[in-house]
C-alpha cells in the first residue's frame, strides 16, 4: 500500500519503505494529507498549508515538526526566513505493505492505513468541489467510478499487483514530464464490503 496512491516499484532515494516509528508519525489523517500536499505542489510553509487545508498555521506548524521528527520531511534551510521555515518532502512516496510487515508492525500498520482512508476521503471531497471549474477537456476524462466485484484476498492481492503494474507504467518524474501535462491524482481503493456476505476472521 502506498500513502501517495502512486504505485509500486522502489526507487532509490525517492521511495521511503515506513518503519514502525514512521507509521505511527503517519496515523493521523491530517499529516498524511500534509505530506500529500508537499508531494503534490513541492515546498510550502506552514501558513499556506494551513490555508490550503483550512487548518490553525499552528496545527500546520505541529505536523510540519511531527512529519520531520519521523524523517519524512526535511526543512529548506536556505529558503524563507527565520519566521518563515520552508518543508519538502524526504521522498516521493511512502510504501507499506501489511502482508510482509513483521508482527510488531501490524498494530501501527493498521492504524496507518485507517488513517490513509481517512485522509483520501477527505482529498476527493476537496476535489469534488473543483469538478464545476475543470476545463472541459479535462472533465471529459475524469473519472468517479466504483464496482461491486466478488473476489477472493488472492484475486484482490493479484488484481492489485496488475493495477500498480499498469500505473508504473505511466509514471514521469516533473523534469520528465510530457508537454502539456498536468498533475493528475489517482487514487486506488480496494476493501471489502462489510456485512453478512463478509467471512469472520475465523472462517478467513
Amino acid at each position: 500500500m502506498v500513502d501517495s496512491s502512486a504505485g509500486s516499484g522502489e526507487l532509490p532515494g525517492q521511495d521511503v519503505e515506513l518503519d514502525t516509528a514512521a507509521l505511527r508519525v503517519l496515523a493521523h489523517p491530517l499529516r498524511v494529507n500534509v505530506l500529500t500536499l508537499l508531494r503534490e505542489r513541492g515546498p510550502s510553509t506552514a501558513t499556506r498549508i494551513a490555508d490550503e487545508l483550512g487548518i490553525n498555521p499552528g496545527a500546520a506548524s505541529y505536523h510540519l515538526r511531527r512529519l520531520a521528527s519521523g524523517g519524512l520531511i526535511v526543512e529548506e534551510a536556505d529558503r524563507g526566513t527565520g519566521r518563515e521555515r520552508w518543508w519538502r518532502s524526504a521522498h516521493r512516496q511512502s510504501i507499506h505493505d501489511p502482508a510482509a510487515a513483521p508482527a510488531e508492525q501490524r498494530e501501527a500498520g493498521r492504524a496507518y492505513t485507517h488513517a490513509v482512508a481517512l485522509a483520501a476521503a477527505d482529498r476527493l471531497r476537496r476535489a469534488a468541489h473543483e469538478v464545476p471549474l475543470l476545463p472541459q477537456e479535462w472533465l471529459d476524462v475524469t473519472a468517479y467510478s466504483d464496482f461491486l466485484l466478488h473476489l477472493t484476498p488472492h484475486d484482490l492481492d493479484r488484481m492489485r499487483a496488475e493495477i500498480f503494474e499498469v500505473i508504473s507504467r505511466y509514471r514521469h518524474g516533473e523534469s520528465e514530464a510530457p508537454e502539456g501535462s498536468s498533475p493528475v491524482a489517482l487514487h486506488v481503493q480496494a476493501f471489502p464490503v462489510l456485512g453478512p456476505a463478509l467471512p469472520s476472521a475465523g472462517d478467513a
